[in-house]
């Protein structure tokens, strides 16, 4: 598995593996996460002018996975990682984790954080054997808060949140 900068070509197929890879969240009584939105084109189109969009690519170099990121308060925030389910439990979300805290390094950027479901396995407990600890209320800095007011308004407070931080 490589990972690489998304073509602009295939940002319809990131939202193609993030719907699939949401569908999980139905098997665990989550139908209304997993029939929300995904990335619109716009923002995608965003996180690819900033080369903040990495792909897992196989073989023939097609997208399984990716991840989005953006700068937050000195930080690099993680917004979105998916992997294709036909792909999933191969640890490419954690090679794209990975991928980052070393783009992140490069840059001299002191951590990796993210906003996640805490009770999702492949959330908050993944994240948390990936090297993410939760952060107190405190803790979070101004462009967090902001990120979590987002989430509220966009309906994602309904299931327990929280945000990780991962030192680089």
């Amino acid at each position: 598995m490589r990972i690489r900068l998304v073509q602009v070509d295939e940002l319809p197929l990131l939202q193609e593996i993030e719907r699939a890879a949401d569908d999980s969240f139905r098997e665990i009584g989550m139908s209304d996460f997993a029939e929300g939105d995904v990335l619109p084109l716009d923002e995608l189109v965003r996180y690819h002018q900033a080369g903040m969009a990495w792909a897992a690519v196989d073989d023939e170099d097609v997208p399984v996975a990716f991840l989005t990121a953006d700068h937050v308060d000195g930080n690099l925030h993680i917004e979105q990682v998916s992997v294709h389910p036909g792909s999933a439990r191969r640890g490419i979300g954690r090679m794209l984790l990975e991928h980052a805290a070393e783009q992140a390094m490069i840059a001299e950027i002191p951590a990796l954080t993210l906003n996640t479901c805490t009770e999702v396995p492949w959330n908050a407990p993944y994240y948390t054997r990936c090297g993410f600890l939760p952060m107190a209320d405190d803790e979070l800095t101004p462009g967090l808060r902001e990120l979590r007011e987002k989430e509220a308004v966009r309906g994602l407070d309904r299931w327990p949140r929280t945000c990780m931080r991962r030192p680089v």
